[in-house]
């Protein structure tokens, strides 16, 4: 398979250079995540995980859920939820379907479009999506599915790396992401455009207030939070 390294922010062409790129990576895609988050995104999971499931909902959609590590997360917080995992990445979806049945944990894990989710309207009491929102061809198309397949009332939860800020951490952020983590990427993987890619998407991302008036735009009411010094931000939308 060619290392290709797709378009950053929205655009058409994504679709199958993304799926493409994460086919090649997903192996490492776990690993990804700890050098993108410095190691901490776990942590930032955790909250994620108590705001998705703080009125205890019985269904739980995790969009762009990938190898399933917050799908498994949040399945292990509430068991007593219906968690299933999205993806449109076959390769991903097996890779989450190993670590289910190795930690013995029952979540349904699924190929499906983020623009076009296989789902009926007011499916579900909330949905996640961690580290992958940015990825999408249309940032408002996935907010308009999320919006229509959560029931009234039901909160979207997305965990995203914003753009660095600016100031001496932003500034050394960049450099990590611009220098050091393609570097990493490139001998750990030997996939160099995969971790050029994923750097340079945070940069094309919104900021989180930009990403709070997509998300009050189409329907919800939303609030956010920053995580370490502005890494990463949570935001969550309630639909109205």
């Amino acid at each position: 398979m060619k290392d290709v390294k797709p378009v950053v922010g929205e655009s058409q062409e994504k679709p199958e250079q993304i799926r493409e790129m994460f086919s090649s990576i997903a192996g490492r895609y776990d690993l990804l995540n700890r050098l993108l988050s410095l190691g901490v995104d776990q942590s930032w999971r955790k909250t994620a995980t108590q705001l998705a499931l703080q009125n205890r909902p019985a269904t739980v959609l995790d969009v762009a859920t990938g190898t399933a590590d917050f799908a498994l997360m949040l399945k292990k917080a509430l068991p007593s939820a219906r968690v299933i995992g999205s993806d449109f990445v076959p390769a991903m979806l097996e890779v989450g379907r190993q670590k289910a049945r190795q930690q013995h944990i029952d979540i349904t894990l699924e190929e499906g479009d983020a623009l076009s989710l296989p789902y009926a309207d007011q499916s579900f009491d909330a949905l996640t999506c961690a580290f992958g929102f940015r990825n999408f061809a249309s940032f408002e198309r996935g907010l308009q599915e999320f919006h229509r397949v959560l029931k009234p009332g039901g909160r979207a939860v997305i965990l995203e790396f914003p753009p660095p800020q600016k100031g001496l951490f932003g500034s050394l952020v960049r450099f990590y992401f611009r220098t050091v983590l393609p570097f990493m990427g490139s001998l750990v993987s030997g996939k160099k455009n995969a971790y050029t890619y994923l750097p340079e998407s945070i940069m094309a991302f919104p900021d989180p207030e930009k990403l709070r008036k997509m998300m009050e735009e189409t329907g919800f009411s939303t609030s956010y939070q920053a995580l370490t010094f502005g890494l990463a931000a949570v935001h969550v939308g309630v639909k109205r």
